[in-house]
């Protein structure tokens, strides 16, 4: 790579554990003496940092390669960081052997090592053949405890910051890839995330989210603090007014979570607790590890709490074997609980799960129709949660501004978002809480009033 000084170009799959990943990446190249530029025409490196959750994640990362194959005459080099790079391995390169670089999340610690493997052997006497790239790969098995860990992390957002408490997964649900892309679980000690708490707190950040494939599963290795204790302590740091944590695990999920939230004012009053389906049987097949009535549990200790507690979940429709009746266990789930958000998504089988090994008969086709029916209904379950909010007033951090509709836009502790009008001589600061009272709502937004 010429030039007096470095460039990259990094663009980011999948889930925010990857985007805060992608934010510590960043911080250790530029510490490495990289400069970050927005267009991969004006990078000398080009790195995607990807998601191997669904199919569709994957095919896309493997498309923008081969689109970019051509520009490997202009000298660019290109890396593949994380799930997709952990999965395939070796097996990247002969899909696309353009590529330089591949490294697991669990290895971006090597980066800076890796990166000069490659830039030493451009620069020493013995060259690379036409054609086949010098090559550096960064892979760790299921057994690594390290985590990834930087003073250096470059956080994209001046006001809300993630802090990765948690690493991996050892649950193994059935139709799921991250137990094999992101290692074993392995947890910071509970030191480190408050003193992190408390740095970003000095910088200015005002709201902080914990994250982990299974945040609530959180194991303090100096034995100090559970994960609620941790959640309170985070939540009582000075100058942190907000505290979000994702995602649980209904297997980790006990009461003193809510009793914190109770307890804490700065923690967020919602939670996103996956069930992936309303159906015992089919959880069982999922190796979920709880059955329906043991998740309405848990539902029930948030429906009990002192505060209004948001809940969202994920759903997978059309897992193999799932008949009709189990997916209309599903959709009355929805009606039980009452969710105010939903991620639905179609079962596709993945590398190296167990669900690969279960006949996959539902045909595409009816997968989508299922998808389509659960959308709708949840649709109207939103429809008419959000109707609960009209007349009353929340504090909302202000995100942004819809210039086209002259519209703030906000978001309140439930993680709802609430767009709204402000008096003409008032401009909300970027970053700064405001009151709101709210007069509309639709399915996946509220409308509102600035309350001067």
């Amino acid at each position: 790579m010429s030039g007096e000084q470095k460039t990259f170009y990094l663009e980011t799959f999948g889930c925010q554990m990857n985007a805060h990943d992608s934010e510590k990446v960043i911080g250790t190249l530029v510490q490495e003496g990289y400069r970050q530029v927005e267009t991969v025409a004006e990078a000398d490196l080009i790195l995607y940092n990807t998601c191997s959750i669904r199919d569709k994640a994957e095919q896309k990362v493997f498309h923008r390669l081969a689109d970019f194959k051509k520009l490997q005459a202009e000298g660019k080099k290109f890396g593949v960081l994380g799930c997709v790079a952990q999965q395939e391995g070796e097996k990247i390169f002969e899909r696309a052997p353009h590529v330089s670089l591949v490294c697991g999340s669990a290895s971006y610690r090597k980066l800076p090592q890796l990166l000069t493997q490659i830039e030493s052997a451009e620069t020493g006497s013995r060259k690379p053949e036409a054609g086949n790239p010098m090559r550096a790969t960064g892979l760790d098995d299921r057994e690594t405890d390290e985590c990834f860990e930087t003073e250096f992390t470059a956080r994209t957002n001046p006001h809300r910051g993630y802090i990765t408490i948690i690493e991996g997964c050892d649950k193994f649900c059935a139709y799921c890839v991250v137990p094999y892309t992101r290692g074993k679980e392995r947890s910071r000690t509970s030191a480190s995330v408050l003193a992190e708490a408390r740095q970003m707190a000095d910088l200015g950040y005002s709201e902080i989210q914990l994250l982990g494939q299974n945040v609530n599963s959180y194991r303090d290795p100096a034995g100090k603090k559970s994960f609620a204790e941790l959640l309170a302590a985070v939540g009582e740091v000075p100058g942190i007014r907000r505290v979000r944590f994702t995602t649980s695990h209904p297997r980790d999920f006990g009461r003193d979570i809510i009793h914190a939230i109770d307890a804490v004012p700065a923690l967020c009053d919602h939670v996103h607790l996956p069930v992936q389906s309303g159906s015992t049987r089919v959880l069982d097949a999922m190796q979920r590890l709880y059955t329906r009535d043991e998740y309405l549990e848990r539902i029930s200790w948030m429906k009990a709490a002192k505060r209004d507690i948001a809940i969202t979940t994920d759903v997978i429709v059309g897992f193999p074997g799932e008949t009709e009746a189990e997916f209309a266990a599903t959709l009355s789930l929805l009606d039980d609980v009452g969710y105010d958000g939903v991620f639905s998504f179609k079962y596709s089988p993945r590398p190296n799960t167990p669900s690969l090994a279960l006949d996959d008969a539902i045909p595409d086709a009816e997968k989508a129709r299922r998808l389509d029916v659960l959308m709708a209904r949840q649709r109207e379950i939103q429809i008419a949660r959000n109707k609960r909010y009209i007349g009353q007033r929340h504090e909302v951090m202000v995100e942004g501004k819809n210039t086209a509709r002259n519209q703030w836009i906000g978001r309140t502790s439930q993680h709802k978002t609430l767009n709204f009008s402000a008096p003409d001589e008032i401009n909300p600061r970027i970053g700064s809480y405001v009151n709101v009272k709210i007069i509309g709502s639709f399915p996946n937004s509220l409308l509102g009033q600035m309350v001067v």
